[in-house]
């Protein structure tokens, strides 16, 4: 997929531009910039608490790490408007079908490998704001790619009303999360739930919720 420098640009001036709403009309802090990867793929892998994180999530990557490409998954039926579809082409969304998209589950493991991917191992958004428990593909993926994961806590913006100012949120990028032990076990999905286990248990810490069962 395109990941030229105009496109970089335009990414990185839109995150800047929403950015200016989130952190100087309101107070949305951003903490642990410091664990993302320089360059390279990476999973960002956080809890969906609300719609905000979708386009707050890449400017606090892009604040800490300009110029970096960032995709994310997304329902195809948010691609349905055509021109609602190219806008969110443009900032690296692109549709998954509900069920299994195979297609679409090959162009995730190409993008990991060189580039940052947004992804919400809940699979859904969380309706009372707790954490959920991951989704075992998930897992499957972190096993098959092996990339960077970066446990990410979203907190407060499930609060957050547009249009509004002064409202209080924080994104946390956790330190990476390490599989090692469990790449060692066979390719199953008793492994496969335990690597998502490990990283859901990583984002409850970074927003002090119990991790899910």
């Amino acid at each position: 997929m395109n990941r030229s420098l105009p496109r970089r640009l335009w990414v990185t001036v839109s995150a800047y531009i929403i950015g200016c709403y989130a952190s100087l009309f309101n107070r949305l802090k951003v903490k642990g910039g410091q664990n993302l990867p320089a360059d390279g793929g990476g999973m960002i892998a956080a809890n969906h608490i609300s719609a905000y994180e979708t386009i707050f999530l890449p400017w606090a990557l892009l604040k800490s790490r300009p110029l970096q490409m960032v995709w994310a998954p997304a329902k195809a039926e948010l691609f349905n408007n055509r021109l609602v579809g190219a806008l969110l082409r443009s900032w690296g969304a692109f549709p998954v079908k509900r069920g299994r998209d195979v297609r679409a589950g090959r162009l995730l493991e190409e993008l990991l490998r060189r580039d940052k991917v947004m992804l919400y191992p809940e699979g859904t958004r969380s309706r009372n704001g707790r954490l959920g428990r991951g989704n075992r593909g998930v897992g499957k993926l972190i096993y098959t790619v092996r990339p960077v994961v970066i446990p990410t806590g979203i907190i407060g913006l499930d609060k957050w009303t547009f249009p509004g100012l002064g409202q209080k949120g924080t994104i946390v990028f956790g330190a990476p999360v390490d599989f090692s032990d469990l790449f060692a076990r066979e390719d199953n999905k008793e492994t496969h739930q335990l690597i998502v286990d490990r990283l859901m248990a990583g984002i409850a810490e970074l927003i002090d919720q119990p991790s899910p069962d």
